[in-house]
């Protein structure tokens, strides 16, 4: 385990997040693996492309998309594998103009690759009861 590795994780699972805010596809395309998947709570699973493509056409508009400060833990298993979670604060509207405003939790995979550490699969659960 490298305390260098955790660090690199961390930073790019914040980063991802941002570029999700921003509808960044090309930024988020940077640090998705080819291969990617996203399990969310309520069953449905998303490829690499279903997300980009998302974000190409503004499915959503963010005004928060955001993890909750000090909930964001990098475990590293092995050299090449590292688990991010922490609990996301998501708020904005829906391109149906349908409010949004939850928090859940998430856990998103990274592995190494040649050209670097790419997120390969997240899951993140069904929306938390309000705070």
């Amino acid at each position: 385990m490298s305390i260098e590795d955790i660090k690199i994780v961390a930073v790019l699972d914040t980063a991802y997040q941002a570029a999700v805010a921003r509808n960044d596809a090309d930024a988020m395309a940077a640090i998705l693996h080819p291969d990617m998947i996203l399990v969310i709570g309520r069953g449905d699973v998303f490829t690499r492309e279903d997300i980009l493509r998302s974000a190409r056409e503004r499915d959503c508009e963010y005004e928060r998309q955001v993890e909750d400060e000090g909930t964001q833990v990098v475990r590293m298993f092995g050299a090449d594998t590292a688990i991010v979670t922490a609990r996301l604060w998501l708020k904005g509207t829906t391109r149906g103009n349908e409010p949004f405003d939850r928090r859940l939790w998430f856990s998103d995979t990274y592995v190494r690759t040649p050209e670097g550490w790419r997120y390969a699969f997240g899951q993140a659960s069904i929306s938390l009861p309000p705070q």
